[in-house]
């Protein structure tokens, strides 16, 4: 199975300092629809994973979550793609979780979920430090994109973890990984 994991926030669409709080506030990051219809249509499945403590903080609620991303998937099926799976934590910080990024309990799930003991060598595409930090127990291939957070981060000098590949957007990504040879 091609499997892939991306964070929503930053990766899919552009991330705001105050959340994205309703449809009206998402807004895909260029490039990154039309990427994600094209790694589904070359055999990817496709699965988010996004911490959205804005639930638990009361900002928003589960009716406007689930228009977000009928939004995103909306505008995914309309590129020709689709989204198989999305995968969050609605918890605050201070709830202590295993879901909430850094830590793995959404990997887990997703490991879970499509019948893997672990994610080794899947692709997990993040804009900060604590989407890889999720990822890496797992084995996951992990990327940065400097869309979203990412910039900064790097920007910071902020040690990544060892074997992380850094491209521009979900896009840059989409053709690094679309070119590599089939294994």
């Amino acid at each position: 199975m091609k499997l892939l994991i991306l964070d929503r926030d930053g990766v899919v669409n552009e991330d705001r300092d105050d959340y994205v709080k309703s449809a009206d506030e998402w807004v895909a990051v260029p490039g990154s629809i039309e990427a994600m219809a094209r790694l589904h249509r070359a055999g990817w499945r496709v699965v988010l994973a996004s911490n959205q403590s804005g639930l638990g903080r009361g900002l928003f609620d589960m009716d406007g979550l689930n228009a977000i991303h009928a939004k995103m998937q909306k505008a995914v099926t309309a590129a020709g793609g689709r989204v198989d799976a999305i995968f969050f934590c609605p918890h605050s910080p201070q709830d202590g979780c295993d879901c909430r990024k850094p830590r793995p309990g959404l990997f887990r799930d997703i490991a879970a979920r499509f019948g893997l003991d672990d994610l080794r060598g899947v692709p997990a595409v993040g804009d900060s430090l604590r989407d890889l930090q999720a990822a890496q127990p797992l084995g996951c291939a992990l990327h940065l994109v400097r869309s979203g957070k990412g910039a900064r981060l790097l920007a910071a000098a902020t040690p990544l973890p060892e074997g992380t590949r850094v491209h521009a957007d979900l896009a840059a990504f989409a053709d690094w990984l679309l070119a590599q040879p089939a294994t």
